[in-house]
This record gives C-alpha cells, structure tokens and sequence, in this order.
C-alpha cells in the first residue's frame, strides 16, 4: 500500500487530494472522496460565507473523515469564506487564484493546516515562509486556472526549493501518472478532472459526457489577454471567446463580460454551447464514470504494481 507523510498528517487512507473545483466540487463529492480515503474538499469559489456553511455542514452530515475547503482567492466572497472556515473549524484549506498570504495567520492560529496550490517555486517559498504546511504544484496541463510552467518541470523543482511536502498536480488520471509524481519527489496527488465523473459528482450528465468523449486534443487555453489563463473542453463557447480575445476592438471588460455565468452554465444547466467546460489534457484518458472509491482503488493500484515493476529497466 502507498502511505506517504501526508497520509500521517491529514489522517488519510491515501495520498490523493480532490481537486477544489468551482460548481464542481461540493459536499456530495468532498464526502465521496474523503470515505473512499482521500481528502475531498469542497470549493469556495462560488459560494458567498453562509453558503459554504451550509455546505461544510452538508459534508460533515456525509463523512465522518476528514476533508478540506478551496478558497479562491479571486472569488468575490473571499473575506467571509475565510472567516467560515476558522468558525466551522475546517481542518485542511487548499488556496488558488492568488496570495493567501493575508490570511494564513488567522487560519494557522486557529489550528488549520494550509495548503496552498502554487505554479512556481518563488510562491511555494513564500508560502512556506508564511507557515503553509505542504504545497500542492500544479502544472499548466490541469483543467481551470492554469500556470505557465508544465507538471514535470515544475514538481521536482518545487520539492527542490521548499522543506515542506509537496503533491504533485495538472495531467494526472491513472496509476501511471500517481507514480510519475511520486518518482519526481511528490508525496502525493491532487486529481481533479477525473472526479468529474465521479459517481458522487453532480454536475450535468452534459458536462460528464463532454469529458468522457474528449480526444487528446480537445482542450484550448483561453483568458490570457486578461491575465488569468484557464483550460477548457472546445465547444462554441470556448472557441468564440479564444477568437475575440484576440480582436483589438474588443475590450477586456467586455471579455470578462462574456465569461460571467459560463461555468455554471457549464456544470449546473447543461449549456452545450454556451457553457465552460473546465477539464485538463487527460480528459482524453477517461472513458468511464465511477464511484469516487473506483477511481481511487484502481489508481493506486496501478501505481503500486507500476511502481513494482520500475526497475526492470535497471541492469
């Protein structure tokens, strides 16, 4: 069985983390992965204070393991999710979209692991500097938000350049790729597009469909005239929006216009052409839907017998 350092400080079965995705990841599937023995966590990134309250209560009616929060930094709501995960007392927050810097004092102080996704060594430094307890870093093949750096480059690097432990993310969605991560210095995996079709996720049945058809070449990068990359499934919406931002006459007020409402769209209507359908490049690779325990066993153990087996190279 994989236990690595994580598995000792979260309390958890395996060292594998859902990813906090907006509209996406919420009490039903935190609760599918943290029972399966991963860390499930809910995203904060479309919920106002009360919201996420009432979800982090959901969760806890679910599981009885533990699971985290994902705070987008970038979210409008960011001031009151940050104090609801300190009254709740969320055990584990995971940050993305910006400096949580501000925040982590509060949060350390009131006893929460931090755990920040990052996309360069300087921000994993800084975080650890501010007391974060592992960092999670996330290459640019990852479905949403995205860094310039790619997996493999940035993992071992990251592990180079900070003490604390760090889980390796963006591109992973097998055993194959548990392993990779764990080989470059990882001591765990954050996994998110994969659980988008978890039997546990509720996004539409549209958004789930979209991913289990994708080729390997059926996402676009999209957002960076505005300065926040993401990385989508193609579809009328996605290859409208990567035409225009490239046209002068349009202004960037009027981009970040047109992406209002588009994930949720995406993940709660259904809207085939009108909807973002965030997913990483290894939508290609995923052909089933799952329960949450499926996906994990199976991943791990993959990895184990690929992992086994990794020397047979070795002479």
């Amino acid at each position: 069985m994989i236990h690595t350092p994580i598995c000792e400080m979260l309390g958890i079965q395996y060292p594998i983390f859902q990813g906090g995705m907006a509209w996406v990841a919420d009490a039903s599937l935190a609760a599918g992965v943290s029972n399966a023995g991963g860390l499930g966590i809910i995203a904060a990134m479309n919920s106002n204070g009360e919201q996420l309250r009432a979800e982090i209560r959901k969760c806890r009616e679910m599981t009885d393991k533990p699971f985290g929060v994902n705070i987008m930094l970038m979210s409008p709501f960011v001031e009151e999710t940050a104090k609801v995960v300190i009254e709740e007392k969320v055990p584990v927050i995971t940050t993305g979209a910006g400096n949580p810097s501000r925040y982590m004092e509060g949060w350390l102080a009131a006893g929460i692991k931090v755990i920040p996704v990052v996309a360069s060594t300087g921000v994993a430094k800084m975080v650890e500097k501010h007391g974060a307890a592992a960092v999670i870093a996330e290459g640019g093949e990852s479905g949403g938000h995205i860094g310039e750096m790619s997996t493999m480059p940035l993992v071992p690097q990251v592990c180079d350049a900070v003490s604390i432990p760090v889980l390796a993310a963006g591109g992973i969605a097998d055993g194959r790729g548990v392993a990779a991560a764990l080989m470059l210095g990882a001591v765990g995996v954050q996994v998110g597009t994969r659980f988008l079709v978890a039997k546990e996720c509720t996004i539409s049945q549209v958004y789930k469909d979209k991913v289990l058809k994708a080729k390997d070449t059926d996402t676009i990068v999209t957002g960076k005239r505005l300065g926040h990359p993401m990385r989508s499934l193609k579809n009328p919406f996605s290859r409208e929006f990567a035409k225009l931002e490239y046209d002068t006459s349009i202004t960037a007020e009027e981009l970040e216009k047109m992406g209002l409402g588009a994930l949720r769209r995406a993940a709660r209507e259904g809207d085939a052409k009108g909807g973002t359908f965030l997913a990483g490049q290894v939508s290609g690779m995923i052909k089933q839907e799952q329960t949450a325990s499926e996906i994990i066993t199976e991943m791990f153990t993959e990895a184990e017998e690929i992992l086994k087996g990794a020397t047979k190279w070795v002479k």
